[in-house]
């Protein structure tokens, strides 16, 4: 049910996801969908950031498990990939926190980019980066990624998404 309701998040935003839309993609009626989410839409919209900020702790995963830095980052970057469908799915956390977003939807997105670019920051420093370099190098990185998401979705052309992401270890960890 998370995944159908996170699509209708990821395609309408916060304001634009209806109730009557995630009624329709949950299965459920709206009596269900206040039964299981009492707080209604931004309860529904917690839930969501809760399950994408469980996705991204298995995708940051490598940055701390592997020992090569290179080799870290180029899996975080493959599992991206898959979460993003290649560059074919709009990023949660930009549509999550437009208009109409409540403070705490867009704190927890804000939290989860917060938590990426921090591991970015790590593995980058790891690999020989200064403090103020690797933080450097962890916005672009962000940046470059959020960046060709857009792209992709407005040329309908995951191309560039695909290149951002086999550009990260060059991005992140080079000399």
């Amino acid at each position: 049910m998370l995944k159908h309701l996170t699509e209708v998040f990821r395609h309408s935003g916060y304001e634009g996801a209806s109730l009557t839309a995630l009624s329709s993609a949950s299965g459920l009626h709206r009596a269900s969908l206040y039964h299981r989410f009492p707080t209604g839409k931004p309860g529904m919209a917690a839930a969501v950031l809760a399950s994408v900020e469980r996705s991204f702790e298995d995708i940051l995963a490598p940055l701390t498990s592997e020992p090569d830095p290179s080799a870290a980052v180029a899996e975080m970057a493959r599992r991206v990939g898959v979460f993003y469908a290649d560059g074919r799915l709009a990023c949660v956390l930009d549509t999550m926190t437009l208009r109409g977003a409540p403070d705490e939807i867009r704190a927890a997105a804000a939290g989860l980019a917060a938590g990426w670019l921090s591991a970015m920051t790590d593995v980058a420093q790891r690999a020989g980066a200064s403090a103020e370099e690797a933080g450097r190098r962890a916005r672009a990185a962000l940046v470059r990624i959020e960046g060709a998401l857009i792209v992709a979705r407005v040329l309908d052309d995951p191309s560039e998404f695909q290149l951002a992401l086999a550009e990260l270890p060059q991005t992140l960890v080079a000399d």
